[in-house]
């Protein structure tokens, strides 16, 4: 997921907090992984202000209570970086949520895509990855042989109130 609309200006951009369109856009995105019955195990979340309040934005529009993994080097990571931060996620975490940055989260699900889903959705995907964006994917493996080209898109939804 790519973090939710932001406020321009910000102490730093690390700081950057969300405009309330994006609070509501972000509670709309988690509404709607509720209703598709996606509850996450683990939340790999960057460590900006703004990633941050779209996660508990996201968290509160599903109802879900989950504490996130809060990692610094996902703010700047590119997405081959990404990725290793994703393979350490726990092994007993059978689902899992990354909220972050463009381009990074764009391409991670472009390149994690295999191409056996509905090719409508992988068109709107790549037609862009607005604020509040989500890439669901299914993978059937550890997360550490997580690879590119071993997941299939399922849907993508941008959330807006």
């Amino acid at each position: 997921m790519r973090h939710a609309k932001a406020e321009q200006d910000g102490p730093t951009d690390v700081e950057r907090p969300l405009a309330e369109r994006g609070r509501r856009d972000a509670r709309a995105a988690g509404a709607w992984l509720a209703s598709q019955g996606f509850s996450p195990d683990h939340a790999l979340v960057s460590a900006a202000l703004r990633t941050r309040e779209t996660w508990e934005a996201v968290a509160s529009g599903a109802g879900w209570k989950l504490e996130p993994d809060l990692d610094r080097g996902l703010y700047a990571a590119g997405p081959e970086s990404a990725l290793d931060l994703v393979r350490l996620a726990p092994s007993e975490a059978e689902s899992l949520i990354v909220i972050g940055h463009n381009p990074t989260v764009a391409v991670l699900a472009q390149v994690l895509d295999d191409g056996s889903g509905d090719p409508a959705v992988a068109g709107e995907m790549i037609g862009g990855f607005p604020t509040a964006s989500v890439a669901v994917l299914t993978y059937d493996g550890s997360w550490a042989d997580l690879g590119e080209g071993t997941a299939r898109l399922d849907a993508f939804h941008v959330g807006r109130a």
